[in-house]
């Protein structure tokens, strides 16, 4: 497999989940601004939507879009636990919280990576987001991990996602259960080998 990626962007929960999950693969960095990857590959024939993640299969088939790849990625080695059996209501409680995060999470830091949004908009749209943050750090109040006891995938994108905090000025230590939570998942050998691989542990 090969997994193509942004450092610290969405791709990076499904590059954890390629090392939580002991998978053989490759990655191939994209420059967003170019739409060029790493070996000068034009992206956009990869994901026409120009945007990562993107993961080619053994096969070839092409799959992207957070939630899709980390529960494929997750339903490969059912014996790691990173996703509830398909089927059960656990799973069902997995993808509402992968939606939440995906539409609520996500999307709710976008605008404010955007230079052209004007700031009042952005002053609305963090608003809305603590109030969305609030409804996390709720959760992970009584339990340890997302989904309760287990780790899993939803709290590699859950994680991504908290650490853009620092990038936009949303400062996650006024939730101290979300800061509390983002230092155990650090603290997962794969998480600092990804972000490692990454570059994301060394000063800027």
């Amino acid at each position: 497999m090969k997994l193509y990626y942004s450092p610290g962007a969405c791709s990076l929960s499904a590059h954890i989940i390629l090392r939580e999950g002991g998978f053989s693969f490759d990655t191939e960095k994209v420059d967003f601004a170019t739409k060029k990857t790493a070996t000068g590959t034009d992206y956009l024939s990869v994901n026409p939507n120009g945007y990562v993640p993107s993961l080619v299969l053994n096969d070839g088939y092409i799959l992207t879009e957070v939630p899709a790849i980390i529960q494929y990625l997750a339903d490969r080695v059912p014996e790691k636990n990173l996703a509830p059996a398909a089927g059960t209501i656990e799973r069902y409680q997995l993808m509402q919280w992968l939606n939440f995060i995906s539409t609520e999470l996500h999307k709710g830091f976008s605008p404010l990576f955007n230079a052209q949004a004007p700031a009042q908009w952005k002053k609305i749209v963090a608003a809305q987001l603590g109030r969305r943050l609030n409804m996390a750090s709720h959760q992970l109040e009584s339990n340890y991990w997302l989904m309760g006891p287990e780790f899993t995938v939803a709290d590699a994108y859950l994680f991504t996602v908290l650490n853009w905090g620092k990038h936009v000025g949303i400062e996650i230590d006024r939730w101290p259960v979300l800061k509390a939570y983002q230092g155990r998942v650090f603290e997962r050998p794969a998480v600092r080998a990804t972000m490692d691989a990454e570059g994301l542990l060394r000063p800027s």
